[in-house]
């Protein structure tokens, strides 16, 4: 790839002076719980339910800003999934119980997404951000959604009805054009920080994913920039003042994951092609590899935000340790262009990680001191 075409725009004057993040899903407190139970079986209204989600998010957020963080989510408390929620209330496609489950590393989910219609755009979410927004005090309220690359990758060809779309190019232009009218929405909701979940990127990192997907019958050359186009053209409908993020995972469920391998084979497209601000990367064990791949951000506006702290287990880190990551990181990339959150969210589903919320909290504490400690703010 020539110089000429990377991008690294002027980063959103918002995004981020602070050095101190988190993903973006909590774990479910114990009252939201009985809540989503009750209207299961139900015992609840959907009013109910709702105003039990506004109480619930409004201490989250507020916690948030307690612990020190400078950006708040919603937790994604009114989600039972990461992505399939707002996925499932786009036009075109719909949640469903397959016979084959989503198989992580120790934990099997149960749902998967198909297109049965043309895709677009219909309000996901924008209410909830704009709540959201409503109980920040100090901090900037931020929104976290799925990434476009997140309704093929799972299901593939085989997900997407053919009498709808006959040729891939369509799915994908109509998939892109869909979120290039979302990030428009959200940002006229007052959205100045929207961050793309983006796992499977980080997926084709790994060779059995890769394998995987040909065994499947997926073309599988040229599918990355068939997503960095997608994502692209998302982020490049954001006005100059509206800061965009992307995350990278390997699956998150239970304190389980789904995919292994360093980011060194997507590395180049992934920071010179792709047009965000930020990237969140997970960090925090040998699956993610080493930092070398961070030689090929550019040097300037772009930040990575160093997953180098587990959200999988309670276990405190300490903070020399913590410290010494980002100084081994820091030699391929300036600390000027690092921050620090944990490695994903604690509860990228419902049924949430493998820790207590005094832990959790404890975690997001941690950071946002290393992040005083080490920048400054």
């Amino acid at each position: 790839m020539s110089h000429s075409d990377t991008i690294d725009r002027p980063r959103a004057a918002n995004f981020p002076s602070f050095r101190a993040d988190h993903v973006g899903s909590l774990l479910r407190p114990q009252a939201l719980r009985e809540a989503r139970a009750a209207r299961a079986e139900g015992r609840l209204d959907a009013a109910g339910l709702r105003a039990v989600e506004d109480e619930q998010i409004a201490r989250a957020v507020a916690k948030q800003e307690e612990v020190g963080l400078r950006a708040a989510t919603d937790g994604e408390y009114r989600r039972a999934y990461w992505h399939y929620d707002f996925l499932g209330g786009l036009d075109g496609i719909e949640i469903y119980e397959p016979e084959d489950k989503v198989a992580f590393k120790g934990a099997t989910l149960g749902h998967k997404l198909r297109v049965t219609g043309k895709i677009g755009w219909k309000p996901s979410m924008i209410e909830d951000f704009r709540y959201t927004a409503s109980r920040t005090r100090t901090a900037i309220p931020k929104q976290t959604i799925p990434s476009p690359s997140v309704v093929h990758f799972r299901g593939g060809r085989e997900a997407i009805d053919r009498s709808v779309y006959p040729h891939m190019d369509e799915f994908f232009d109509d998939l892109g054009a869909t979120y290039e009218q979302a990030v428009g929405a959200f940002y006229a909701a007052g959205c100045r920080y929207l961050q793309l979940d983006e796992v499977n990127i980080a997926y084709l990192c790994d060779p059995q994913q890769i394998e995987g997907l040909k065994r499947r019958g997926e073309h599988v050359e040229g599918l990355l920039q068939i997503y960095a186009g997608m994502i692209n053209r998302a982020t490049k409908a954001r006005p100059k003042d509206m800061a965009m993020s992307m995350h990278l995972c390997r699956g998150n469920f239970q304190s389980t994951f789904i995919a292994t391998g360093g980011y060194e084979p997507v590395a180049e497209v992934l920071f010179n092609a792709i047009d965000v601000d930020a990237y969140f990367m997970e960090f925090d064990d040998e699956r993610s590899g080493g930092f070398e791949p961070l030689r090929f951000v550019p040097r300037g506006n772009k930040v990575v935000v160093l997953g180098i702290m587990t959200s999988k287990t309670g276990e405190l880190e300490s903070k020399d340790e913590l410290k010494r990551r980002l100084d081994d990181a820091s030699k391929f990339l300036p600390m000027e262009q690092l921050a620090i959150s944990p490695q994903c969210g604690f509860a990228s589903t419902q049924e949430g990680n493998k820790l207590s919320e005094e832990q959790q909290w404890a975690k997001l504490r941690l950071v946002a001191e290393l992040s005083e400690e080490i920048w400054g703010r």
